[in-house]
């Protein structure tokens, strides 16, 4: 039961970043979509593995480890504005 809530909360927080950015709401560098993008593969990652499943696994460690790395580019560029201002 609480892995069906975990599965559909993970689940609707990529859903809810992806139509926000196809509806033109959310940029797909924003650190909105980006960590919606992030905790929900993230969850979801968390919890192919306690199931074993292995290709979706992949898929969302991919997806969580792009998001990441997006976000950490959103930072860094953030500190040397500060830096630089």
């Amino acid at each position: 039961m609480i892995s069906q809530f975990v599965q559909l909360a993970g689940a609707l927080a990529i859903l809810a970043a992806f139509t926000a950015a196809q509806a033109r709401r959310l940029d797909v560098a924003s650190r909105p979509y980006l960590w919606l993008n992030f905790g929900g593969s993230f969850v979801l990652a968390v919890d192919a593995w306690h199931e074993q499943q292995w290709g979706f696994l992949l898929l969302e460690a991919a997806w969580a480890v792009v998001s990441a790395n997006g976000l950490v580019v959103r930072w860094r560029s953030a500190l040397r504005g500060r830096a630089s201002g």
